[in-house]
């Protein structure tokens, strides 16, 4: 008679197996969130110094071009000019990478946000 029923620690052994299916599953969104947030930082950090080398060489060649244009009579003026353009527009990059630096991170927004979820399903009495 005891052997047709379920042995006590079998709904205890399911709970264990959910429990670790369930953190296997949250660990699996983790990985594919950690690496979807590497894939995009690389793409991002190559267009951005993609980006500044060709500013920086287009607006060096425009220097350039002012400064040959105005080479007989305003020289001086021309590659001061440019100098304090290069200058303000650097400043302006460390603006604006210090912003990007003090925005909050999004990483595991998705996992943390199901943890919660989980955390409160759990909290929940059944039938409540």
């Amino acid at each position: 008679m005891s052997d047709a029923k379920e042995p006590v620690s079998a709904p205890l052994r399911r709970f264990g197996v959910s429990l670790l299916t369930l953190g296997r599953i949250r660990l699996e969104l983790f990985a594919i969130e950690a690496q979807e947030e590497k894939e995009r930082i690389a793409s991002l950090l190559l267009w951005a110094v993609l980006a500044a080398l060709l500013a920086g060489f287009g607006l060096l060649m425009l220097l350039v071009l002012v400064t040959v244009a105005l080479w007989d009579s305003y020289r001086l003026l021309a590659l001061g000019g440019g100098t304090v353009v290069l200058i303000a527009a650097a400043v302006v990059a460390v603006l604006k990478v210090k912003g990007l630096i003090d925005q909050p991170a999004s990483l595991f927004q998705s996992s943390i946000g199901e943890l919660r979820a989980d955390a409160d399903a759990l909290r929940r009495r059944p039938g409540s």
